[in-house]
Parts: structure tokens; C-alpha cells; sequence
């Protein structure tokens, strides 16, 4: 019985690669929303790579996120994670996890528009300061009113995160929920009908 479901879980996801066509996933939010983590399970449910695109900036940099805000700033961070971006999406059938601050940046988006599929991970107020609270590596919450600074993103952030091409909510539920929720949205996105089980 497992047998056939994982089966039927590939064939699903073959078929959303296949209307998909090669452009890869990229999931955008605030910190927290659980991009790194609906992320790398959605490629595994979708037996395709993951790419952290903050990873990726740090591995080309040399140095940590926090690094280089501290001695470069935050425009010299934004160029490299264009660049970064632009990078990925030209390397196929994965899904991308990007910064909270990428989709914020209008030739990312046009780029993601031509050779990506956009997936915006929505959260409320209360789930992203539960989940960002038990990290403390954010360079945009080293401040004294965290709560405020997440709200003014918010404010500042969800009208344009609400361009992307799909929305799914991250609520707290068990993350398998969260990446079938995905997966649906993708389906509706794509016009595949699902075979629900």
C-alpha cells in the first residue's frame, strides 16, 4: 500500500514538473514564513534539488549574511542576492527558498515572472515572531522593538509579496500539511486536475 502512494506521489509530482516546464519554484515571505523548511521538503516530494539562496550568497561571499550587512550594508547585500537569483533560475527543476527582502527588489520579480513559478508562503503576525524568536542570526530584528520592525515589513511587504503567482498560508501545522498545500496551489496554478486520495 505504501508502494502505491509513493508512486502515485511521483506521478503527481512528475506532472507538475512537466506543466511547470522546467521553471523552477521559488518560495518567497518573511523571515519565518518556513521557506528553508516547506522548501527542502518540497524537493524531496518532488525528488528535485533545493537551493537556499541565502546559502548561496554566503558560500560566494565567503562570509555570513550578518557579516556582510555589518561591513558592506544592505544594498551590497541586495545586489549579490540579485545576482544570486538570477543565477539559480537558470538552473532548472528545483525549488529556491529566497531572503525575505528579495521579492522587494523589481527585477528579481520580472526575472522570476519570465523563468520561475512564484510561491508566496503567507504567515500571520503571531506564527513568524514565534518562529523567528528561537534564532537569533536576523539581521533586520537586531533592534530594540523587534515586534515593530516585523510589523512595518509586514505592512511594507505582504501588498508586494502578493504579486507572486500563488499564496499559501504558513500556519503552525505539521509541515507535510504546509507542502501539500503547496503542492495543491501548484496543481490549480498549472490547470492539473489531482487525483485527491
Amino acid at each position: 500500500m505504501a508502494e502505491s502512494k509513493t508512486a502515485g506521489n511521483n506521478e503527481r509530482g512528475a506532472r507538475i514538473l512537466e506543466a511547470l516546464g522546467g521553471r523552477p519554484i521559488v518560495l518567497v515571505g518573511l523571515m519565518g514564513a518556513g521557506k528553508t523548511t516547506i522548501g527542502r521538503r518540497l524537493a524531496k516530494k518532488l525528488s528535485i534539488p533545493f537551493r537556499d539562496a541565502d546559502h548561496e550568497i554566503e558560500a560566494a561571499a565567503n562570509m555570513t549574511i550578518a557579516e556582510i550587512f555589518d561591513q558592506h550594508g544592505e544594498a551590497h547585500f541586495r545586489d549579490g542576492e540579485k545576482r544570486v537569483i538570477a543565477r539559480l533560475l537558470d538552473e532548472g527543476d528545483q525549488v529556491i527558498a529566497t531572503g525575505g527582502g528579495a521579492w522587494m527588489n523589481e527585477e528579481t520579480r520580472e526575472l522570476v515572472a519570465e523563468r520561475g513559478v512564484s510561491v508566496w508562503l503567507k504567515a500571520e503576525f503571531d506564527v513568524l515572531m514565534e518562529r523567528v524568536r528561537r534564532r537569533s542570526h536576523r539581521p533586520l530584528l537586531k533592534d530594540p522593538d523587534p515586534e515593530g520592525v516585523m510589523r512595518r515589513l509586514m505592512d511594507e511587504r505582504y501588498p508586494v509579496y502578493a504579486t507572486a503567482d500563488v499564496m499559501v498560508l504558513s500556519k503552525e501545522a505539521p509541515h507535510d500539511r504546509i507542502v501539500l498545500s503547496v503542492i495543491e496551489a501548484l496543481e490549480d496554478y498549472a490547470g492539473i486536475s489531482a487525483d485527491k486520495d
